[in-house]
């Protein structure tokens, strides 16, 4: 088996272009469930099976919990990608940093101004053991290099579109 390491520090390097230069794209299917209801009842999962998740209401919904939902994987998408933004943004800087968390939040809530839906997120990072000055100014480059603090920041391309009949 391969050691995981993590990716090199040139995934930093400023990219200059006319147009977007995708990387990767990560895809998922979400299909009802018992209740026929991908928030109720779904279930989330890759391709190639790496991700197999069971989704449900969380109680504060009025759901019986126990599994998954929306915010919880939009969280960890988000504190996984800031965690290594920062993590490599310290190693180009020279910074060993032992331990470091990333605690993200995602609140969906009811929006006073179409009476929708919303979200919001919120994001601490834990450095232990690093100069808080220091520190700060590694969260902060996180924040400007993270895609995931960009989308939440700036808003994000996205199309949706009714899939052909197979």
């Amino acid at each position: 088996m391969t050691p995981l390491t993590p990716p090199s520090t040139q995934l930093l390097d400023k990219f200059f272009g006319d147009e977007a230069q995708a990387l990767y794209t990560g895809r998922v299917v979400v299909t009802g469930g018992e209740a026929a209801h991908g928030r109720a009842s779904g279930v989330v999962r890759t391709g190639d099976g790496t991700l197999l998740a069971q989704l449900r209401l969380p109680t504060e919904l009025g759901g019986p919990g126990g599994g998954s939902n929306p915010e919880e994987l939009l969280a960890a998408g988000y504190a996984a990608c800031f965690h290594g933004v920062m993590s490599l943004l310290a190693t180009r800087c020279g910074v060993v940093v032992h331990d470091a968390s990333v605690e993200a939040s995602v609140t969906f809530a009811r929006d006073p101004i179409d009476g929708l839906f919303l979200l919001s997120a919120e994001l601490h990072a834990h450095l232990p053991g690093v100069e808080r000055g220091l520190a700060a100014e590694l969260v902060r480059q996180a924040e400007r290099f993270c895609p995931y603090a960009k989308m939440f920041r700036q808003g994000i391309e996205h199309i949706v579109v009714l899939a052909p009949e197979t």
